[in-house]
């Protein structure tokens, strides 16, 4: 007989199914809003990206040399850029609250500026963050709430061009951070869209890696330039 998951797991999970539950409340709070028509108040591509640990408010520093690659490819394009609302402290559970934030401006996007081209991206936690906006569902055995349908609905993805990833933590790096924080599963709808970039021997990332330094390197590697480069031909159609 299996066991029952531990009430301490239990919580944990309650505080992303709670993202979830806020995410789609949300969608239902204003029926009313109708989509706007592409305009001068509305983008080709927004930018949603949530920092690193300890960095300051904004997209940081990973995530504006990547917004300077990206808008470097895209001269004839306008490009409006969104920092992840979110405390990005040790206190990994917080990290929901980006999950909250981070999804309600991505459902804001499409529900007022349809055309728009939505890039999701994330450093470090933040990487966390981008990539459990994708899921699918919460994880298996923790059924969702009475009343709650699940996470964003697949239209969504429709409007989101690409997907960057730097430095995500592994599930064995989370175990070390918080071992009660769900697994981190890139949505079936997002896979082929989504670019997951680890620096070699960065010991967030790589289960082998050692070298503190190379969780740094991002901005400075070429991987920005990479990411932009496969978020560009995205949003061009070319993938």
């Amino acid at each position: 007989m299996g066991c029952a998951p531990h009430p301490s797991k239990i919580s944990a999970i309650a505080k992303w199914v709670t993202a979830l539950v806020v995410i789609m409340a949300s969608m239902t709070a204003a029926p009313g809003v109708s989509h706007a028509a592409d305009g001068d108040n509305c983008p080709d591509v927004d930018v949603v990206f949530a920092r690193g640990t300890f960095e300051p408010p904004g997209p940081g520093a990973t995530g504006q040399a990547f917004i300077d690659a990206l808008t470097a490819r895209l001269p004839n394009k306008s490009v409006d850029v969104y920092g992840v609302d979110y405390p990005a402290s040790l206190d990994f559970s917080r990290a929901s609250d980006g999950v909250v934030d981070a999804g309600n401006k991505v459902l804001d996007i499409t529900n007022t500026c349809p055309n728009t081209k939505v890039v999701l991206g994330g450093y470090s936690q933040g990487a966390a963050i981008a990539a459990y906006i994708t899921s699918d569902s919460v994880p298996a055995g923790y059924a969702l709430p009475d009343g709650i349908s699940g996470p964003l609905p697949p239209s969504v993805a429709n409007h989101v061009a690409a997907v960057t990833l730097f430095g995500k933590p592994s599930n064995g790096f989370l175990d070390i951070v918080d071992r009660n924080a769900p697994p981190i599963v890139i949505g079936h709808l997002y896979t082929s869209k989504t670019i997951d970039l680890c620096a070699p021997n960065d010991p967030v990332c790589a289960s082998s890696g050692f070298n503190r330094a190379a969780h740094s390197s991002y901005r400075t590697n070429g991987m920005t330039d990479q990411a932009a480069d496969f978020a560009a031909n995205s949003i061009k159609g070319t993938h």
